[in-house]
């Protein structure tokens, strides 16, 4: 039993799944297909339409032909009426009145056109009875199914005297039912008790035209929806089909295809499209060719610049660590140009290094060389190698690391880079308060912010602090002599590593950079480890989150 009962639980699971596939699946197929929305939608339409159109026919035609039964009706009992009164118009209460009811009644039935009980009005059963409301129902005389007429007409007729009524009724007979239009009318004779005569009218020829009619409006709207779903469908292909072909043409545009066109047929809409389309391809094509080839001829300038500079500037280092060895023996301006000398030849160095390692990630010829490392010795060596500028300047440096070992997968050498230039920048615009680089790890990613409380940037400045050679203001003091491409090399190094690098900064509370990275190559991380604004920082007015595909630039 118990094993029955697994299996048909395992079975509604496996129908239930099967139907939240085919759900999920109509779902999306309803999401991608606009042909499949427009004839759907235009059939929900035509069947609302047809359906409304159909029941107005129907009402139109049935009250017609009631109408016009009713009508026929009508005037087939008023003249039966005359024939009854003329047949009963000696009848007094000696006269044995059942039998002259029924002699009316036979005589009512063979004066119809084809004598058997059949007139203008279709064919009729008729009913002759004396009755008046205080009557009992055993005192009362009646030719013909009195049985079958309903009481509501009976008290219309008994009450409303020289009036013909009307009714559509329902009855059983013979295990049947049977619809009828029944007519009533009082008739007049020289009898003090009142005498009243019903025709019963048998409502199956109408009956039998209303389902016929019925029938061929249904059949005739499914016809109409199917060729409404047909032509739909045959429009909107004509319509979808080139728009599929120009979405194709243009997701092989975007994946690389610059060649790829559309093809061009006729003069119509269609075809306008295809032509500019065509025409929108080429100029890109081009304008891309041209971006690509000034890309490269600027990358290889950079480089060939930077090449040959190094023969030159490695005799003018010679010659200056000669001089600068000398500096004792000259005067003391000969002695201060030569230290000048010196130090603007190292950041020339510097810059030509920078512009060396740039034009390489441009060129993506950059290959990252990771390992296993803990990034607490690499924030460590980062933050030694910049101690002597945090204390000419003022500033002191804090770590915030924790206890554990941070590995991660990493090219240590580009991480320190990164930290080093972030360290740096924020001593440089820190205006000698501490700075403050603070390390988090989490099991998918490894999170670092460098924060200080200087001046801060301004509106806007978030979104340009990776930008080469950018400064906030290029006229305040530099305690480190940058190139103005630290920043820009971080964020490079940050994508190389499938990470991110992004900034926040505030007039007067100081700026915060935070380095985000997976702890494994190839494996994507969720949501960094450490905010962005800080958690300490003031009301939030910018961020600058850079995305791995939209490069941004700078913070001087």
């Amino acid at each position: 039993m118990r094993a029955l009962l697994a299996r048909l639980t395992a079975a509604a699971r496996g129908l239930a799944a099967a139907g939240r596939r085919r759900s999920s699946a109509f779902s999306d197929l309803w999401r991608r297909s606009l042909q499949l929305r427009v004839v759907v939608s235009t059939l929900a339409l035509g069947s609302a339409v047809v359906f409304v159109l159909g029941m107005v026919l129907q009402n139109q035609i049935t009250e017609r032909l009631l109408g016009t039964k009713e009508d026929a009706a009508i005037n087939q009992t008023r003249a039966a009426v005359q024939i009854a009164e003329r047949e009963l118009a000696g009848i007094n209460g000696s006269d044995p009145i059942k039998d002259r009811l029924n002699s009316a009644v036979n005589k009512l039935t063979s004066s119809s056109p084809d004598q058997s009980g059949a007139g203008s009005a279709g064919a009729f059963e008729p009913v002759l009875v004396n009755d008046t409301l205080k009557t009992p129902p055993a005192d009362v005389s009646a030719a013909g199914p009195y049985d079958k007429v309903p009481q509501s007409l009976r008290d219309f007729v008994l009450t409303t005297p020289n009036r013909t009524i009307s009714q559509i009724y329902t009855v059983e007979r013979n295990g049947e039912r049977i619809t009828y239009l029944m007519v009533g009318s009082p008739v007049t004779t020289s009898n003090p008790a009142p005498l009243q005569l019903y025709m019963l009218y048998p409502l199956a020829t109408e009956q039998r035209t209303i389902d016929v009619v019925q029938s061929t409006l249904v059949v005739g709207g499914l016809v109409l929806l199917l060729l409404l779903a047909g032509i739909t469908n045959l429009v909107t292909r004509q319509v979808v089909l080139p728009v599929r072909r120009a979405a194709r043409a243009a997701e092989r545009f975007a994946e690389g295809e610059l060649d790829e066109r559309m093809v061009v047929a006729g003069e119509d809409d269609v075809a306008r499209l295809a032509q500019s389309y065509n025409e929108m391809a080429e100029s890109i094509e081009r304008q891309i060719r041209q971006l690509e080839d000034f890309g490269q001829l600027q990358r290889r300038f950079t480089s060939d610049v930077s090449h040959e500079l190094r023969t030159p500037l490695t005799t003018v280092r010679m010659a200056a660590d000669v001089l600068h060895a000398s500096r004792a023996q000259f005067p003391a301006g000969l002695a201060r140009s030569t230290e000048l000398l010196v130090d603007e030849l190292d950041r020339f160095e510097s810059l030509l290094a920078d512009l060396l390692e740039i034009s390489r990630l441009d060129a993506g010829v950059e290959e990252l060389v990771s390992e296993y490392a803990d990034l607490r010795a690499i924030a460590r060596r980062a933050a030694e190698s910049v101690r002597v500028i945090a204390r000419n300047a003022g500033s002191e440096i804090v770590l915030d690391l924790p206890e554990d070992e941070v590995t991660a997968e990493v090219e240590s050498r580009r991480i320190e880079r990164i930290l080093r230039n972030l360290l740096a920048n924020a001593i440089d615009h820190g205006e000698g308060k501490p700075v403050e680089l603070r390390m988090v790890m989490t099991e998918d990613a490894v999170a670092v912010t460098v924060r200080d409380r200087g001046v801060g940037l301004r509106t806007g400045e978030a979104g340009l602090v990776f930008n080469r050679f950018w400064r906030a203001d290029p006229s305040r003091n530099r305690h480190t002599g940058g190139t103005g491409l630290g920043l820009a090399i971080s964020l490079e190094d940050a994508r190389l590593h499938g990470g991110g690098l992004d900034a926040w900064g505030e007039v007067g509370d100081g700026a915060c950079f935070r380095l985000t990275l997976p702890r494994l190559q190839d494996v994507p991380y969720g949501t960094s480890p450490l905010p962005l604004p800080p958690a300490d920082a003031r009301p939030v007015t910018q961020v600058a989150q850079l995305p791995l595909s939209v490069p941004e630039e700078a913070y001087p």
